[in-house]
């Protein structure tokens, strides 16, 4: 891997058209650094120029525009350059290479995915509680649905987990029995939140909770954590909530 100091930069200059072995001779050349473990190396084309031959090429003239000029460009150790500056001279061919000394002030890092530090109640056992929350599938809170809207809520407020139950049959307040009928697209059943989390993190959530509920019912429970196991999300866009993050109820 290339380190801060001393390096070579190395150019190598070429015709756009320029093949080897049926290949364009930028795309082997690209490949044999790739190969032969160059720390990195970009292809840049130009859009205007001419070489050797004093030909001007340009890509405003599109019989010619394949005769633009490519340039290749990379850093590496001076021994490192030294080892494949013979190949590199073979696939040039007439291309022109040049080669500056340089200095690596802060060298390029492998990107790695990165790894979500997980919030410390995730390491939770033993006493928590578990709340749970019941409202109506057609209940709104800020012109969304009221229960994807305490998801919301509770993921901003780190609260551990949640699963959303929907109801299949059932009654509330208002006696009136709902049942679920799967060739109708039904809006008025009930819906359960279950989230679990330490005592204090969900009663400073009920704070919550008493503004965006305005009819159902919240309960708690005494739970014993036995086992939250968990996978390190790889990825920023990893943050998705699943089933899989939530706590198993």
């Amino acid at each position: 891997m290339l380190q801060a100091g001393r390096a070579l930069k190395v150019s190598i200059y070429l015709s756009d058209g320029a093949t080897h072995h049926g290949v364009p001779v930028y795309s082997s050349i690209l490949d044999f650094l790739f190969y032969r473990g160059i720390a990195g190396a970009t292809v840049l084309k130009g859009i205007a120029g001419f070489g050797a031959d004093h030909h001007m090429h340009s890509s405003s003239v599109v019989e010619i525009s394949d005769r633009l000029p490519v340039k290749i460009e990379f850093i590496e150790t001076r021994e490192k350059v030294d080892s494949i500056l013979g190949k590199l001279e073979e696939l040039a061919g007439s291309g022109l290479i040049e080669m500056q000394e340089t200095t690596v002030a802060k060298p390029a890092q492998r990107s790695r995915p990165k790894l979500q530090s997980p919030p410390e109640h995730l390491k939770m056992e033993g006493k928590a509680k578990m709340m749970r929350i019941y409202v109506s599938e057609e209940d709104r809170w800020k012109n969304k649905p009221l229960h994807e809207a305490l998801v919301e809520a509770m993921r901003a407020n780190d609260i551990a987990g949640v699963t959303v139950y929907r109801g299949i049959l059932g009654y509330g307040a208002h006696r009136r029995v709902v049942k679920e009928k799967p060739q109708f697209a039904s809006h008025h059943g009930s819906i359960m939140l279950s989230a679990v989390d330490t005592a204090e993190k969900l009663q400073a959530f009920m704070l919550i909770v008493d503004q965006m509920v305005v009819e159902g019912l919240v309960v708690f429970s005494d739970v014993d954590i036995v086992k939250y196991a968990y996978r390190a999300l790889e990825t920023e866009a990893a943050r998705t909530p699943s089933a899989a993050a939530s706590v198993p109820q």
